[in-house]
């Protein structure tokens, strides 16, 4: 048999009717069904043959478009020392997601889950003046992420196939231009990929830096929210989205602040139904309320948890990804029972401002909770309500906070429209890092002016491994993968639909022909049902496929897309041509 033509008798490969029993999402289903992983623990998969296939087509298609902008590829290891990371703050930063290890002699290690602090050392190491920058490097390397709820198949493992590039440039201006490089690369090899992709403004996070952007996949099975004004092409991951505060008012016109009894009032719904039998000519709603919601702080390093209230309008919820993207470095958590019992002053269910900054609780609010605006909201006392209390008359918060809920139909941040909202896999995620790195760990060059300058750096992710999720979230349907031609594991899937000699000859000649064109073969010679081979097909996701049955007494074969589904009788002896346009 021809060279690049695979035989499905000899393939390591066993296909599943029926799903695994712990999927959520289509990629889980589907990419384990076809025998393209197999888990071997939570978060943790092994890639069978097909699946390393499509792995390496997605590696190749990243490499090759980090090659075209200058970049050039380097290998960390994946298992690293601690003092790095210790140097940087992100030893302690990373908090329970890293791995920490010791080896034999008691030192401390960590399993990479990322390399800032590799790249910007082996700069420092290499490099010595402005003559050599800029530059870029990158890898394609193992992660690993202790992530607390694993889920989704390889969409979100505690060990991934990630590639990261770093730019080192001189000036910030050098930095803009190597980010937009990126920008674009990223572009190209994600339309090579065939992923619809959505790029949004995003939060820098443990990463720091400033400009900071992600490229995400639209799909329902994604963990990020995003949102985007249809009128003005804005877009955002709702931890990024800022509210525009209302203009502020005067306190003078404001009622006095009275105190009344709200007892059984266990929801916004229930206190707004008392608020309107108290007041029957003013329409209270929920967002006439001030919800007090209070966490736990802690920043990286420190042994004790910081009390903070939150307050939002009550028709909303507070969002934790929003509020742990405010608050980061910080770990962040909703107060238990045994922290009330400690603070015996906060009253579940009744807590107000006035009673927290009493007790020296820091209190953050809403942007849209103003000067001059009046709220309902806790007395501090079992079963009461304080109504009329003003912001900047009656309470003063310590700030504002980001942490409500984003909703479809908020007004745009930049004025344009309203608010959709959608999710998406995160596929990539660039930052302008700026110094922070290179100043922990002293990179500088000498400059042409004789001075020596601190490098700027920047920071370019791609999900390698989980592409391949999102590939298969975005083109699979009913009846199984659907890859895209460039990440396919073969270019032709080539079926034997009989037992006879004849059909089985002509397929060999043909796949043949097919392989000397370059094309990649799967030939499934295997003594099985028609059906079973159909389905496997289907099931398997190349992007053609070529079934030698019956209308071979006719001299012709039967030729499928598998995308579109078009089905066409192409003559034996023209099918290569047909196929490769020779």
């Amino acid at each position: 048999m021809a060279r690049g033509v695979t035989r499905m008798s000899e393939l390591f490969l066993r296909t599943l009717r029926e799903d695994p029993a712990d999927a959520e999402v289509t990629s889980h289903k589907l990419l384990v069904r076809a025998g393209y992983v197999r888990r071997v623990a939570p978060g943790i998969y092994s890639w069978l043959p097909l699946g390393v296939r499509v792995l390496r087509n997605v590696e190749r298609i990243v490499r090759e478009e980090m090659d075209a902008i200058g970049a050039q590829e380097v290998h960390f290891p994946a298992l690293l020392p601690r003092e790095p990371y210790e140097a940087t703050g992100r030893w302690t930063e990373y908090g329970d997601t890293l791995f920490r290890l010791k080896d034999r002699k008691q030192a401390d290690y960590l399993l990479g889950p990322t390399h800032e602090e590799l790249f910007t050392l082996m700069v420092k190491g290499e490099t010595s003046s402005y003559r050599d920058f800029p530059v870029t490097l990158y890898q394609i390397q193992t992660k690993y992420r202790d992530e607390e709820r694993p889920r989704a198949g390889i969409l979100r493992g505690r060990e991934f196939t990630m590639k990261d590039s770093y730019s080192f440039d001189l000036t910030d201006e050098g930095l803009a231009d190597s980010y937009a490089a990126h920008r674009l690369a990223y572009q190209r090899l994600f339309d090579r990929l065939g992923l619809e992709i959505q790029i949004v403004s995003a939060m820098s996070g443990a990463m720091g830096g400033s400009a900071s952007e992600e490229f995400l996949a639209p799909c329902d099975a994604g963990e990020d929210t995003y949102v985007r004004c249809l009128e003005s092409g804005y877009a955002a991951n709702v931890e990024a989205v800022t509210t525009t505060p209302p203009p502020e008012q005067s306190t003078d016109d404001k009622p006095e602040a009275t105190v009344h009894d709200t007892p059984d009032t266990p929801t916004i719904d229930s206190l707004v139904a008392v608020a309107r039998s108290l007041f029957p000519d003013r329409d209270y709603t929920a967002a006439d309320t001030l919800k007090n919601v209070m966490v736990k702080t802690r920043l990286p390093g420190a042994d004790e948890w910081q009390l903070l209230g939150v307050g939002v309008p009550g028709d909303r919820e507070v969002d934790m990804k929003r509020l742990e993207a405010a608050v980061s470095p910080a770990e962040v958590a909703l107060l238990e029972d045994a922290d009330f019992a400690r603070n015996r002053f906060l009253t579940k269910g009744y807590i107000g401002p006035v009673g927290l900054q009493k007790n020296g609780v820091r209190f953050l609010v809403d942007p849209r909770i103003v000067t001059g605006t009046a709220w309902i909201t806790g007395a501090d006392e079992p079963g009461r309500h304080v109504f009329d209390l003003v912001c900047g008359r009656d309470f003063t918060p310590d700030g504002t906070i980001e942490a409500a809920e984003v909703r479809a139909g908020d007004p745009s941040p930049d004025g344009a429209g309203t608010l959709v909202a959608a999710r998406g896999i995160e596929m990539g995620h660039i930052f302008q890092l700026g110094r922070k790195y290179a100043q922990a760990l002293g990179l500088e060059a000498l400059g042409a002016d004789g001075k020596r300058t601190t490098v700027t750096m920047g920071s370019y992710g791609v999900g390698v491994s989980r592409a391949v999720a999102a590939i298969t979230e975005q083109h699979a349907d009913a009846k199984g993968l659907v890859w895209p031609r460039e990440v396919a594991p073969f270019d032709v899937h080539l079926v034997i639909a009989g037992k006879d000699e004849t059909q089985r000859a002509a397929a060999e000649t043909i796949a043949a022909g097919l392989a000397e064109t370059g094309l990649e073969v799967l030939l499934d010679d295997r003594k099985a049902s028609p059906g079973v081979k159909f389905a496997d097909a289907e099931l398997l996701g190349m992007p053609t496929s070529i079934t030698v049955g019956r209308g071979l007494v006719n001299g012709v074969v039967e030729v499928t897309e598998r995308r579109s589904g078009e089905r066409r009788e192409v003559p034996v002896d023209e099918v290569v041509s047909a196929l490769t346009g020779a």
